[in-house]
């Protein structure tokens, strides 16, 4: 459909023609790239799809100045698998740290045996990445920062999805006591 230049200018111009070519013409080689960092099929085709659409929302993603057009979206690509890959890595290792993680443990907070199940069922309901720094925090005693030494996070994260977290337990918590009361 055009010379190299000619898609480079339209890609630069933020043209939807040439963020079309550009997918049609290196769709095979951006695939290629996610690949070989990925090691997964799908995962690759969503990498490419994902760095090709963040692009195209993005208001000036490219410019002839930075260098050839082909060069650029095979480093978008390899950037966004990469950190794919370290998604994929951070939340394995949140997922063994809760395979490992004793599931009855007994909150000597909470001496009332229905009151303890009512906690434990709101915190089975949070996303891994919430509910394991909770528990830490939590029943294991551990400060902010031995938990993000623990889990390799950034401790502003790992502050972050406590808050989260307790928020997400204290509405949870509200629902379960609103439901038993409605069925009384």
């Amino acid at each position: 459909m055009g010379s190299d230049e000619a898609l480079a200018a339209g890609f630069a111009a933020h043209e939807r023609w040439a963020f079309g070519e550009a997918y049609r013409r290196y769709a095979s080689l951006l695939y290629s790239a996610a690949y070989n960092v990925l090691g997964n099929a799908d995962d690759a085709k969503d990498s490419v799809g994902d760095a090709i659409a963040r692009l195209w929302r993005s208001p000036r993603p490219y410019s002839t100045a930075r260098g050839d057009l082909r060069s650029f979206l095979v480093v978008c690509v390899r950037n966004d698998a990469i950190s794919r890959l370290r998604r994929r890595t951070r939340r394995l290792r949140v997922e063994e740290r809760l395979a490992s993680i004793t599931p009855e443990r007994d909150d000597p907070h909470l001496p009332d045996p229905i009151e303890r199940d009512r906690v434990r069922h709101a915190l089975q309901t949070l996303p891994a990445e919430q509910r394991v720094p909770l528990e830490l925090a939590y029943y294991e005693g551990k400060t902010h920062a031995e938990i993000a030494a623990e889990l390799r996070e950034p401790l502003g994260t790992v502050k972050s999805r406590i808050r989260h977290g307790l928020q997400k337990l204290a509405s949870t918590l509200r629902a379960i006591s609103g439901a038993e009361r409605d069925r009384v």
